[in-house]
């Protein structure tokens, strides 16, 4: 097996949150580690010399841009294998040029955020978000509330916009509800594939128009920035709720909020635009919106599966197989 001389770039936390012993002893029976093994600086002078001979870097969130100046630090590198999500804002096209191979975790970045949807979605159909706001202005009439009939996930239909790799886990863990049908749109999607997870593909105008929750999947390109807007929210039936665990640009902030603000719909938002939302905002004052800060990702000890997927890829480098999840500049004008 060859061994490359390899690097880790990211801030401080999360290395130390990432490469814990046991991924850091596995780093090391892959790849050459040198002093430095690990900065969060491209530019210190220290760094510099560590470019020279590495041929891996294994990056994250934190690690600058790589531009031209600091590829040309870097004249052995070979490859960047990303312990994160999105490589977009890391990638220049100086890396296309350079012809380095460039991976992502995006693939392990999904689980947490479909279990964090499904969970969502699973509240906006027993409402549960509106009764916990509604508890805590005044005692539950609970007789009333177990009498209720639109307190349910059985017979629901729900909206999956985009079916890219978290959409995908979504469609496939809403088949253990009891829905009427799972709608899907996606220019991209293949039917047979969106069929066989469990959905059924569809225009974004029909699944708009049918589904009582909305869960939005769509990467943020300028292409995609409010694709749920005013009209698209219009299309929504009465106390339909919209869920946003993509990027918050990819939905009309200003038209949810005046639509969740007469009640007729409702929203959980794992992400806004914009992030955070100024102090005195109305959505995030509204009852039946519910907001948190961005946390369907990898947090914590989930972003370990990032790195062994990265470390995985670094497996298959040395023995000189190909990439499982290689992104090129062709699929960054789809992907996030």
């Amino acid at each position: 097996m060859h061994r490359p001389q390899a690097l880790l770039v990211m801030q401080p936390e999360t290395f130390r949150i990432q490469f814990g012993p046991q991924e850091l002893r596995r780093l090391r029976s892959l790849a050459d580690l040198g002093d430095p093994i690990w900065s969060d600086d491209l530019d210190a002078p220290h760094t510099r010399a560590r470019l020279a001979e590495t041929e891996v870097l294994l990056t994250s969130w934190g690690c600058p841009r790589l531009t031209a100046s600091r590829l040309n630090a870097a004249p052995r590198l070979r490859a960047v294998l990303h312990c994160a999500g999105s490589v977009r804002g890391l990638v220049s096209d100086d890396v296309w040029r350079r012809g380095i191979l460039v991976t992502s975790a995006a693939e392990a970045n999904a689980t947490p955020v479909a279990e964090f949807t499904f969970a969502a979605i699973v509240f906006a159909g027993k409402k549960a978000h509106l009764l916990a706001a509604e508890s805590r202005l005044r005692p539950a009439d609970w007789a009333a509330v177990h009498h209720r009939e639109d307190l349910s996930n059985y017979g629901r239909t729900i909206g999956i916009v985009g079916f890219s790799r978290i959409g995908r886990r979504v469609v496939e863990r809403l088949r253990t509800l009891d829905t009427a049908e799972i709608l899907v749109t996606d220019p991209y999607a293949d039917p047979a594939a969106v069929a066989a997870a469990g959905g059924r593909l569809v225009s974004l105008d029909v699944l708009l128009a049918a589904s009582e929750i909305v869960s939005l999947h769509l990467p943020e390109l300028p292409q995609t920035r409010h694709a749920i807007g005013a009209r698209e929210l219009a299309l929504l039936p009465d106390g339909a709720t919209v869920v946003n665990t993509a990027r918050g640009a990819v939905l009309d902030t200003a038209a949810l909020e005046r639509e969740c603000a007469t009640g007729r719909l409702n929203a959980i938002l794992d992400v806004t635009d914009p992030e955070p939302l100024p102090a005195g905002s109305l959505l995030a004052q509204l009852p039946n919106v519910m907001i948190t800060p961005h946390i369907a990702g990898s947090l914590g000890a989930e972003t370990r599966r990032l790195s062994t997927q990265a470390l995985d890829e670094l497996e298959r480098y040395v023995r000189g197989e190909p990439a499982l999840d290689a992104v090129t500049s062709e699929a960054l004008e789809v992907i996030a």
